[in-house]
């Protein structure tokens, strides 16, 4: 099972043609709102891809926790975790710009009541990948992922949107995923190098055992048993990018749920991070299993 902690949010989305300055309005093609976050974008995208997922988070007891619910409920997420809590449901700002590039404004609420001693320890087994990002308190973060190690669990940290880490708490996880800016401020806060081949080299070093850097249209490097591998995204169409990170984790995680090697799930999750490009909204475009492996031929993968 992939047991999710992290953040759920409404996403309020408008289209732009493209980002305003300081100070400037501009007016927008179009507007929508989309269940998001990235604990429940991540929980969805694993469901999607085959795996059996419980979700751990809290929304409020407003108008907003329906709907940022309702397509991880149709997606058969468990969300017997999911707390109602005294403040507002997490929201998420979002601009998409006619490149469908995005950039992303996000308010808690409800996300900094999570508490990880909700998650019983019959779910932090070793048969189980545990799921975490960083949109929730840093201490509820450090609090599971030491409580999942002492019980064997497989641990995935998505290390967005960038913040301090101590390196002892690197150390307890098993995969670190981050983007290359994400790379580049962890570099600056442990003096390691910034370029993502040699800050993945330099994780992995220091006790993390899989680090891949994601990389955008690119695809992604992975660091694997002292080897960086490049995994190569296949041509799509992009429509809007929001979303792809989350989709990439979760395939991710659903692929090393169900025995995947190392070397063959990253290039689902690649081949999930570029689906989800292909539609507008976060979990929208999160891909289901047959279109992930539909697209997995088109998936280059070499040792660098």
């Amino acid at each position: 099972m992939v047991i999710v902690f992290g953040s759920i949010n409404l996403d309020l989305v408008s289209s732009v043609e493209r980002f305003p300055s300081p100070g400037e309005t501009l007016t927008g093609s179009s507007f929508a709102t989309y269940p998001g976050g990235k604990g429940a974008n991540q929980a969805l995208a694993a469901a999607r891809a085959g795996a059996e997922v419980r979700l751990f988070g809290a929304v409020g007891r407003d108008v907003f926790a329906e709907r940022a619910l309702e397509l991880l409920a149709a997606g058969n997420v468990d969300l017997s975790g999911v707390a109602r809590v005294d403040a507002a449901t997490g929201c998420a700002t979002i601009l998409v710009d006619s490149r469908g590039e995005n950039c992303i404004v996000v308010a808690a609420g409800a996300n900094a009541c999570v508490d990880a001693a909700s998650i019983p320890d019959g779910a932090l087994t070793r048969d189980n990948v545990v799921v975490l990002q960083q949109e929730v308190p840093a201490a509820a973060n450090e609090a599971l992922i030491r409580r999942a190690r002492q019980n064997g669990a497989r641990i995935l940290l998505n290390a967005a949107p960038a913040r301090a880490i101590d390196v002892d708490l690197l150390r307890a996880v098993d995969v670190l995923i981050v983007n290359e800016e994400e790379a580049a401020a962890l570099a600056a806060m442990h003096s390691w190098p910034s370029a993502a081949a040699a800050f993945a080299a330099a994780a992995n070093r220091s006790g993390t055992p899989i680090v891949i850097v994601t990389l955008g249209d690119k695809g992604a490097l992975c660091e694997i048993d002292g080897a960086i591998h490049h995994v190569g995204a296949p041509p799509v169409d992009v429509v809007d990018t929001t979303g792809a990170g989350d989709a990439f984790v979760g395939a991710l995680a659903a692929a090393l749920d169900g025995g995947s090697p190392l070397q063959h799930a990253p290039k689902r999750a690649v081949a999930a991070g570029s689906l989800a490009c292909t539609t507008r909204g976060a979990q929208p475009s999160l891909p289901h299993d047959k279109a992930i492996a539909a697209l997995l031929p088109s998936v280059t993968i070499r040792r660098v």
